[in-house]
């Protein structure tokens, strides 16, 4: 069950003073602007779940990878999994693959398909002789 919110209970209250008064009157009680108060009211029909925010994220992006695409990809670093983004990036360009490289990056970072950075290696200590007079080391 959603939670009815002070937001909405804030929204509602100014509702209906709306309602009752106009919303002009409304607009100056609750010191919110006329626009706000209209953008509410075409939305609201009465309940307070009518007043719940309701997202803003966008369904899809015009310039998403394909699924074609992104299964040109899984394949691709199913098969070469040691290899850098740049060579990946330049065989799937052999297949078919239109994008910019920092495309496939953004993909392979979304889908967790980066490869693992290699560590650095420790230092190893050389073995260091020890002088047995002053002088010894200079030819």
């Amino acid at each position: 069950m959603e939670r009815i919110t002070q937001d909405m209970r804030f929204r509602q209250s100014i509702m209906r003073y709306a309602e009752r008064y106009g919303v002009a009157r409304a607009s100056r009680r609750y010191d919110k602007a006329p626009s706000y108060i209209y953008f509410w009211r075409k939305r609201w029909d009465g309940s307070i779940e009518s007043l719940r925010e309701k997202s803003r994220r966008p369904h899809h992006h015009p310039n998403e990878h394909t699924e074609t695409e992104l299964k040109l990809i899984r394949n691709m670093r199913r098969r070469n999994p040691k290899l850098g983004v740049v060579e990946l990036w330049h065989r799937l360009r052999k297949r078919g693959y239109t994008r910019h490289v920092y495309s496939l990056y953004r993909v392979l970072h979304r889908l967790d398909m980066l490869p693992a950075a290699k560590g650095k290696r420790k230092y190893v200590a050389k073995q260091y002789q020890q002088m047995t007079h002053p002088g010894e080391r200079i030819v």
